[in-house]
């Protein structure tokens, strides 16, 4: 049975700790946090103030899940694998791109494994778009749209706010659109950027990104926070057809092929609803790759990817110019 100490128990903590609760091939040994939150539907969760004193008091801890603000990431997975635990850490990998490689390095040095929580992966709706895509069934895909939009997130010391930090909308929201499309595309040769962060409400943030793949695709990613409702949506549009998603509409795919025989839409398909959290299903894949020493869907190589595409786009932001990839280099 694999043991797990969770660092941190805001959101991400807490949907963590609730999926290995449902586990039958993984012990919660621990939850480190300095406010100790209750959870009243367990109230056998063994809390400590910090990390030292978890290691000390616990025995037989094989990985560490990292659920803390971004800026701390590197300081605990260093912490971790030098201890030989294996390391689960939520996105994004790090703050910065050597603190990043940092992270890798320290890991490949001391032989532990690390999974990075790009959950958008484990989702239906981008698994299924990504089995289309890869189908054909569009035919070659030449453009994609992509949007996620949510409220600013509530968090310890509001530190969503201190850009140095969290590293922003880009960087903490819509790196979960980077890491999906270069799963189905590749990788992305430039980007452009443009943002609106409003002095009088610092709260409410809007990007668009414009991705160049090496492969000749174009998506534009869209991401805000300044609705009051979560929703995502992507159109995918090929040679032969498209794909679209509203997650504010009915839950469902809708592809169009079209060919030189006729216009008819091949109709709506359907998603295949999610028998368990998305969640759930990361952490149990990553918990099944420890147990079984296998690689998994999503590598540290691809967290770090998804790391300097968001960088880019920053940095795109910041000059008002495109950037290359090969331009941001640690």
């Amino acid at each position: 049975m694999l043991s797990v100490l969770v660092l941190g128990a805001g959101t991400m903590g807490k949907t963590h700790i609730r999926a290995y609760q449902k586990m039958k091939n993984v012990k919660l040994a621990g939850v480190v946090d300095i406010g100790q939150p209750e959870f009243p539907e367990n109230n056998q969760l063994q809390f400590f103030s910090t990390f030292e004193e978890a290691i000390a008091k616990l025995d037989g801890i094989d990985a560490v899940d990292i659920c803390l603000p971004t800026f701390l990431h590197k300081e605990y997975a260093k912490k971790a694998a030098v201890l030989g635990k294996h390391i689960i850490c939520e996105k994004p990998l790090a703050r910065t791109l050597e603190d990043s490689k940092e992270i890798l390095d320290v890991c490949r040095e001391n032989n532990v494994k690390l999974f990075v929580g790009h959950v958008v992966r484990f989702f239906p709706e981008y698994k299924q778009a990504k089995d289309i895509v890869d189908s054909g069934i569009i035919g070659k895909p030449e453009f994609v749209r992509m949007t996620r939009n949510s409220r600013f997130p509530e968090s310890w010391n509001d530190w969503y706010s201190n850009k140095q930090r969290s590293g922003g909308l880009i960087l903490d929201l819509i790196i979960h659109d980077f890491d999906f499309l270069r799963w189905c595309f590749g990788d992305v040769k430039s980007v452009n950027a443009k943002s609106l962060h409003r002095h009088k409400y610092p709260k409410k943030e809007c990007a668009l990104v414009t991705l160049y793949f090496e492969n000749g695709v174009t998506a534009q990613v869209e991401g805000s926070w300044s609705h009051e409702k979560f929703a995502t949506k992507f159109e995918f549009t090929g040679d032969k057809g498209k794909m679209e998603f509203d997650s504010s509409k009915e839950n469902h795919l809708v592809t169009v092929v079209t060919n030189d025989q006729s216009d008819k839409d091949t109709g709506i398909i359907p998603v295949s609803p999610a028998l368990v959290s998305p969640y759930y299903e990361e952490l149990a894949h990553f918990a099944a790759c420890i147990e079984n020493d296998e690689e998994p869907i999503l590598t540290p190589g691809d967290a770090y990817e998804a790391v300097r595409i968001s960088l880019a786009a920053i940095k795109s932001m910041e000059m008002n110019q495109p950037v290359y990839l090969n331009e941001c280099v640690e």
